[in-house]
């Protein structure tokens, strides 16, 4: 089976304020990413990493990948060049670059950590980089877009997740972001009409 995550961001306690993780500290953060990694994934499991997978962390990068079930894959994300030189990549990774493909039954994907504006007929793009973001102007556009699938772990319950789950938790999002912003519009309208 395959599996999907991205912007783990293993051993950086400032990235549960930035985008508000229930975690206390780095430490609790970590050790739950790792129990809910290995409940689901099995030693044969190829599990993508999109891109981020930790970043300035106390622990080497090598604790959290030994830990961890699966064959990996990496795809690079502006966070894990800090590292990637530290660890032996062959080691850890059955795959390493910028961009991956692969196939999920039937269905062809494109990695890459960062979001695209298009990719070949055919396939869904599954990135990261972006969290659960919604501010960015781009996000907008990025929403509507069918075939595209952010895997960050603030969607997909702080782990791994397979492409169906993966499409459902990125619905699920899109429809709350959809209420949020449809609730904000109408907010507006009703302080207009009482300064009438």
């Amino acid at each position: 089976m395959n599996y999907y995550i991205a912007d783990p961001h293993f051993g950086h306690s400032n990235i549960i304020h930035h985008t508000d993780r229930p975690f206390r500290d780095a430490a609790e953060m970590d050790k739950l990413m790792i129990a809910n990694w290995n409940a689901r994934v099995n030693k044969d499991d190829h599990v993508y990493i999109v891109g981020d997978f930790s970043f300035r962390s106390a622990e080497s990068v090598d604790t959290y990948l030994k830990q961890l079930n699966g064959i990996k894959h990496l795809v690079i994300g502006n966070h894990d060049f800090r590292w990637m030189h530290k660890v032996d990549l062959s080691a850890y990774f059955e795959e390493v670059g910028l961009m991956l493909q692969t196939r999920d039954e039937k269905q062809a994907i494109l990695l890459c950590h960062y979001p695209l504006m298009t990719v070949p007929r055919g396939y869904v793009q599954v990135y990261g980089h972006i969290h659960n973001n919604t501010h960015e102007k781009f996000w907008s556009l990025l929403s509507t877009y069918e075939n595209a699938f952010n895997a960050a772990v603030e969607l997909n319950s702080y782990m791994p997740v397979p492409l169906p789950e993966l499409i459902v938790n990125n619905e699920r999002f899109k429809a709350e972001w959809r209420e949020a912003v449809e609730l904000e519009e109408l907010e507006e309208l009703l302080r207009q009409e009482e300064s009438y």
